[in-house]
């Protein structure tokens, strides 16, 4: 079984995490420092790999793995999707980073998943939700329908696969993974509003803060599971 993440461990790096994320906000919202973002973007991810790697010790070495590779992938994709502006399949390529990212969240998740079939008015939810947010996307996608339609199907899979493993988990486990899930699913759709219906008012802070605060709220939840021994 893993061992909880203390308190005295997660306190500094959420402040440095913090700092961070607080510096890449500036920079994104002032074009004297926006050259800083090539910078201070990677490493909101970058410090969250390295805390990880710190206390691999105490995870399940198959679920460290796979949570690294989430966060590798995820890396990749802050990256890419910084080039947009050069080319659109920059955006692309960053999308497929962030669609293996949800799929390695979706493999821890649905290690834990419940037998009991108690997930349907979530999924009703959810699914809901998708179908809102693609009619009112729809105009504005064009060449990027299908890339965004499989995109949306995998995130709000693994918005349910984080509902399903309360049985499995500890309860700070469950909720800290099931927030980040949904902070995770709203910043990519401020995301997509943003590009592709129309520019939000501070858009860059909103996307930023809720992208930070799902990653950070997902890999610690995943640290604070108990697993089964058979996992």
């Amino acid at each position: 079984m893993n061992k909880n993440i203390s308190n005295q461990k997660i306190l500094p790096f959420a402040t440095v995490y913090l700092i961070v994320l607080i510096c890449d906000l500036v920079c994104s919202s002032n074009d004297e420092y926006l050259h800083l973002r090539f910078y201070t973007k990677p490493s909101i991810i970058g410090s969250l790999i390295i805390f990880l790697f710190t206390q691999r010790k105490s995870m399940v070495r198959s679920t460290f793995r796979i949570t690294m590779l989430a966060l590798i992938f995820s890396l990749f994709g802050d990256i890419f999707l910084l080039f947009t502006q050069t080319s659109q399949l920059f955006f692309i390529t960053g999308l497929v980073m962030f669609l293996f990212a949800h799929i390695m969240y979706i493999v821890i998740f649905f290690k834990q998943r419940e037998n009991q079939r108690k997930n349907r008015l979530f999924s009703m939810f959810t699914i809901g939700y998708g179908v809102i947010l693609f009619y009112v996307l729809y105009p504005g996608l064009e060449k990027m329908l299908i890339p965004v339609i499989l995109y949306m199907i995998v995130i709000l899979l693994m918005s349910n696969a984080s509902f399903i493993r309360s049985e499995l988990v500890s309860k700070k486990s469950y909720i800290l993974v099931l927030a980040g899930s949904l902070f995770f699913m709203l910043s990519d759709s401020l995301l997509a509003i943003d590009m592709f219906y129309t520019p939000l008012p501070l858009g860059n802070i909103w996307i930023m803060l809720t992208y930070a605060s799902a990653q950070f709220l997902i890999v610690y939840g995943i640290m604070n599971q108990k697993e089964l021994l058979r996992s």
